[in-house]
């Protein structure tokens, strides 16, 4: 995971590849976190429990998570270490790669994620939080990029999410809860959290769907989100919120075919898992009961120093899908 690295909580620990660090300060391999926020991240995507049903469970609780740290103690980076830890996540074969961060770019950073969707790598990208982010922050409002925006406890957007022309779903961001490091447990608000749940989301669509390229996958995700606000795609809400069993279930025709229908089950509510109180240190991700994949993940959190700020340039993603 390009982040601030993630611990070896015992939640976690067996869904743990070997990566590495693109700054300085951790062992080599991707496996120290001083800050929390990398731990946090890949627990919501891939914690898997412990025995006696105990213990955070993540989205797809049999993916594989690729470690890498690319940002400080202070959950702060550099454009080029992200760049960095985007290449590292693609010459080990990731299937997702999961931003949950935001900022400015740099050539470097631009090539890098345009290699990885060229690469049919889906990434997921956090839209950024306000007051730090008043515009869809980099990588998400990069063209191919599956920008993810938060809502509330109640369903509705999250203020701390930035909104913009750019989004494209939405999923919880507020008082999510998580592993942290030391073993504990962590409960926080932000963009990150719900990117991070929209990345499990992928991981599970890839594994059921191996042959599927990403650009379909995100399809699936943004086809069979349940609208909000006003109807069809806005600012603050893309396509909708994330509706994982439809995404996994529904007839979806592929891109194209924007007029058919897809038809699935009824949209339930979503169930979240966290056993042990955990400690309220800041952004953090809510633990969810999910399925299974195969595919190895790349969680990319904090921030960077702002390089420069570009509108995405290119279409819409593709139009909802009515259901």
């Amino acid at each position: 995971m390009p982040d601030t690295g993630v611990e070896p909580h015992p939640d976690l620990r067996k869904n743990l590849l070997s990566g590495t660090d693109t700054i300085s300060g951790g062992g080599g391999d991707g496996w120290q976190d001083r800050n929390g926020h990398g731990t946090g991240m890949a627990g919501l995507i891939a914690a898997h429990g412990q025995s006696r049903q105990l213990g955070a469970l993540g989205i797809a609780p049999d993916a594989k998570i690729l470690p890498i740290m690319s940002s400080s103690a202070s959950n702060l980076g550099d454009a080029d270490d992200l760049a960095l830890g985007i290449e590292f996540a693609i010459s080990s074969g990731a299937d997702v790669i999961s931003v949950s961060s935001g900022g400015g770019t740099s050539p470097r950073l631009t090539q890098a994620v345009r290699t990885a969707l060229a690469s049919d790598v889906v990434i997921v990208a956090g839209s950024g939080n306000i007051p730090f982010d008043r515009t869809v922050a980099y990588p998400a409002r990069e063209s191919g990029v599956l920008a993810v925006g938060g809502i509330d406890q109640a369903g509705r957007h999250a203020a701390i999410s930035a909104t913009g022309p750019e989004i494209d779903v939405v999923a919880p961001a507020v008082d999510i809860y998580s592993t942290s490091i030391d073993g504990k447990y962590r409960k926080g608000t932000g963009t990150s959290d719900s990117t991070a749940i929209v990345a499990g989301a992928a991981a599970l669509i890839r594994s059921k769907y191996p042959h599927l390229p990403a650009s379909e996958v995100v399809h699936r995700l943004t086809a069979t989100a349940v609208d909000k606000g006003p109807p069809g795609r806005d600012d603050e809400y893309g396509y909708g919120v994330i509706d994982l069993v439809a995404a996994l279930t529904a007839d979806v025709p592929p891109l194209g075919f924007g007029s058919a229908t897809a038809s699935g089950p009824a949209p339930t509510a979503s169930t979240t898992t966290a056993v042990a109180e955990p400690a309220d240190d800041g952004d953090g991700e809510a633990t969810a009961r999910g399925l299974v994949t195969l595919g190895v993940i790349v969680a990319a959190g904090g921030a960077w120093v702002l390089v420069a700020r570009r509108r995405r340039h290119g279409d819409d993603p593709p139009p909802r899908i009515s259901r």
